[in-house]
């Protein structure tokens, strides 16, 4: 995944199996990898090297704490995720003090959560929310602000995977028992002045929608909802297409229908369009990373107040006994805008986090439920493109 792209630097945990992916990454580069202490896996004291039923069997309730409550679980004295956390804000002092434009970080799970966490500015009660697989590939951009104060950052994405996102695998040692596909439509034919236009997809935004539909090959889905405007509703139609067919292929060759639900309250377009404070920002903005934050007040609590009777449909539609076969996965498709805010708002957080995230045209993110569509969402990965082949986002974007 990262063979074109390009870095100036990298910092590595000199623990032998970071250090062996960074060397890998970082190839015959003449400049030396910087080893850090501080990016080394999870300090768990008495706990450490325990497999599962040891851990319970020797701990009991603190090995309960440290399953549900892993901010609070306290062992030898000690709050390993918490002290996670402050190292992980130590380790950026170190990182950002670096004047480089491309900065490669090799660690473990657990710290590389930490450090996306105190990035975009959450506590240690986030432990788990954020996956983090094996050779995965997170990507922060850091924006410099004109007052000279702290850097803008946001979280471009999310835990890209050399494998299909939707392969399955668990979700913080427990397997999803339901699951939410964000699908971006694909790229329209908009103007700079046809910010809210319907506009359907052109010949780009047609492809993505079919890499995407081949892509959720690898789910069977029950339903999928979309929004009212035309480019979701076309990207919708293919994969709903995609997915009949390949019912009438399979081994057993039995057509099913698929449900497809449009859901006004996912039209956000009009937003923008609507935005007092900058209405003269061409469409070409908007994808930029962060650009959520710039929308003003009126508009971001009209795009959060519509979100959040997205969200509650959507679990209630993820809660409904009545699924003729529970645990298929549940499709929506909208523009990037409308799904930034139901990741926030998967995540609890406010209107003022829209921009920490970003999302690109045609990318895929999925949200797990491990304890149901009553317990907490687990973000398993954000803006995946790699199924979008010659057409997919660069990791590090030139220029």
């Amino acid at each position: 995944m990262l063979t074109n792209d390009s870095f100036d630097v990298c910092f590595t945990s000199p623990l032998k199996r970071s250090k062996k992916t960074a060397e890998i990454i970082w190839g015959s580069r003449e400049s030396e990898m910087i080893p850090d202490y501080d990016l080394r896996e999870i300090d768990l004291y008495s706990f450490q090297g325990l497999i599962k039923k040891e851990g319970k069997a020797k701990f009991g309730e603190a090995f309960r704490k440290w399953q549900e409550d892993p901010a609070n679980f306290n062992i030898d004295g000690h709050y390993p995720v918490r002290e996670l956390w402050s190292r992980a804000r130590s380790c950026w002092t170190g990182i950002l003090a670096h004047e480089s434009k491309s900065v490669l970080v090799v660690a473990h799970n657990a710290v590389n959560q930490a450090l996306l966490g105190t990035a975009i500015g959450l506590g240690a009660e986030y432990f788990r929310s954020l996956l983090q697989s094996n050779c995965g590939v997170s990507v922060l951009d850091f924006t410099p602000r004109a007052d000279g104060g702290s850097p803008h950052v946001c979280l471009n994405r999310l835990n890209q995977t050399p494998n299909s996102p939707l392969a399955g695998g668990s979700s913080g040692g427990r397997k999803a028992s339901e699951q939410i596909i964000l699908v971006c439509h694909g790229v329209t034919g908009e103007r700079d002045n046809e910010a809210a236009n319907d506009q359907p997809m052109n010949m780009l935004g047609v492809i993505q929608s079919q890499k995407t539909a081949e892509l959720l090959l690898d789910l069977r889905v029950d339903l999928i909802v979309c929004s009212s405007k035309a480019a979701s509703i076309e990207t919708a139609g293919v994969i709903s297409q995609v997915q009949e067919a390949a019912g009438c292929l399979g081994v057993d060759s039995v057509p099913r229908y698929l449900k497809t639900k449009q859901m006004n309250e996912l039209d956000v377009e009009d937003v923008l369009r609507k935005s007092k404070k900058d209405e003269a920002v061409p469409v070409s903005a908007s994808i930029q990373p962060g650009w959520l934050s710039q929308l003003d007040e009126e508009a971001a609590s009209a795009l959060w107040n519509r979100s959040g009777k997205v969200w509650e449909s959507l679990l209630d539609e993820l809660s409904d006994e009545d699924k003729s076969n529970p645990g298929d996965a549940m499709v929506v498709v909208g523009h990037p805008m409308a799904h930034i805010s139901l990741i926030a708002k998967c995540l609890n957080l406010n209107k003022e986090c829209l921009g920490l995230f970003h999302l690109d045209a045609g990318s895929i993110s999925v949200i797990d439920f491990p304890d149901g569509p009553s317990g907490r969402g687990v973000i398993r990965c954000t803006n995946y493109t790699a199924h979008l082949g010659r057409w997919s986002v660069p990791i590090t974007r030139p220029g």
